[in-house]
């Protein structure tokens, strides 16, 4: 084997794809659809689940970060399964687990509460992998941020519409919080039925000894693609998992609280949605990545230092963070030179990405619950939207990761 380094290579030219195909987007959206709600809505919901089950600020803080740490034990399986069953057949064994671990989540006992949450969390993972590496695999390189951009904008819509509706639907339906939290199954068994019949068309598994791409451990590109990826994760989750209580600690009332969120990530919508127009024909992101990383910081310094400016903060945080995270899962597929590349770039980014992202709900609860305050947590998410901006910087760099040689 040749001497592994690190290295950044030019854009090889790509072999011709075929337009992509409105089922194709049409089941790419479904999945985007059930990759966050049913993790959103439990931030709106956080103080009526510690109230309702007696769990302390850090449990809810963990509550909120095992979806992280799940994603990242998870990520890395997910090219090497990808290869041996198929890409559509593993995603619809990824739906039909998202679909069991939501009801389970749901069910009357803490233990059911936790271990839903690994199940359906274990499930996204597969989600999150599988949709770069498709995208890179059956779209043409000219289209790759636009689609990235829609699935981003199915996915933050739901998102939103999850931490509004939650706390509403705990306080009207039967079983409060806890039929809350499984609302969100109806988008799981719609995707399941668009993707079934794509089974057929899946491409087989390739045979044993076959080729495949290693885990770009030694790309300095592909690292940064992974912090920007974990960072900009850390502020979303913290934001998704905190903010509620946040605003209910300074006399928010729970509902207004979770509609605050909402109104988060229909601006962090509205920034994924306008992205690809505002950058449309450019392929260097560096500056995009590093301005929307400090329109984060910016947010949660309005939070430290004008709390009563929350609006403000929410706006900036929804924009900063709704671009942040387009260009994010789009730098997975465009910094690959192939779909095989893709999958294993989108598994370290992910799995490396989510266990950095894991610190920020922990590490927040725990700071908290030290300080009796919320200055200290935000002032540490607010320097870290500062290194977001330098790891977005490197990572919009319009080049491909090399591979080592063999």
């Amino acid at each position: 084997m040749s001497r592994q380094h690190s290295a950044l290579v030019p854009r090889a030219p790509e072999p011709a794809r075929p337009a992509v195909s409105v089922a194709l987007l049409i089941a790419i959206c479904l999945v985007a659809a059930n990759l966050r709600t049913t993790l959103t809505g439990v931030g709106a919901l956080l103080p009526e689940i510690e109230q309702g089950s007696g769990l302390t600020a850090s449990w809810g803080g963990l509550l909120s970060t095992l979806p992280l740490l799940t994603f990242a034990a998870t990520s890395p399986l997910v090219a090497r399964a990808s290869r041996r069953f198929g890409s559509a057949r593993l995603l619809v064994a990824a739906l039909g687990a998202l679909a069991v671990g939501t009801v389970v989540r749901s069910l009357p006992s803490v233990v059911c509460l936790f271990a839903g949450t690994v199940i359906l969390s274990a499930a996204i993972a597969f989600g999150n992998v599988l949709l770069p590496a498709l995208i890179r695999q059956s779209v043409p390189a000219h289209r790759i941020q636009g689609v990235s951009a829609l699935y981003v904008t199915v996915m933050g819509l739901m998102a939103a519409v999850s931490s509004g509706v939650s706390a509403p639907l705990a306080h009207t339906v039967p079983g409060s919080w806890r039929t809350a939290l499984a609302w969100g199954v109806a988008f799981t068994v719609a995707a399941l039925l668009a993707w079934l019949p794509r089974l057929r068309s899946d491409e087989p598994p390739p045979p044993a000894g076959a080729a495949h791409s290693p885990v770009p451990w030694r790309s300095r590109l592909a690292w940064q693609v992974t912090f920007f990826m974990g960072l900009q994760s850390l502020a979303f989750y913290t934001a998704v998992a905190w903010l509620p209580s946040i605003l209910i600690d300074r006399g928010t009332s729970s509902t207004a609280a979770g509609w605050t969120l909402f109104s988060y990530q229909v601006v962090s919508l509205a920034a994924s949605s306008l992205l690809p127009l505002l950058t449309r024909g450019r392929r260097d992101q560096r500056w995009t990545a590093a301005g929307a990383s400090v329109l984060v910081a910016g947010g949660f310094t309005v939070l430290v230092t004008a709390p009563a400016l929350s609006v403000l903060a929410c706006t900036l945080l929804g924009l900063g963070g709704g671009a942040c995270l387009v260009l994010a899962l789009t730098f997975q597929s465009q910094r690959a030179g192939s779909s095989g590349e893709a999958a294993a770039l989108a598994g370290m980014a992910q799995s490396i990405g989510y266990l950095v992202a894991a610190a920020g709900p922990l590490l927040l609860g725990i700071l908290h619950d030290t300080t009796h305050s919320w200055t200290l947590p935000l002032t540490v998410l607010a320097v870290l939207g500062i290194a977001t901006a330098v790891a977005g910087h490197g990572a919009g760099q319009d080049r491909h990761i090399a591979q080592p040689s063999r």
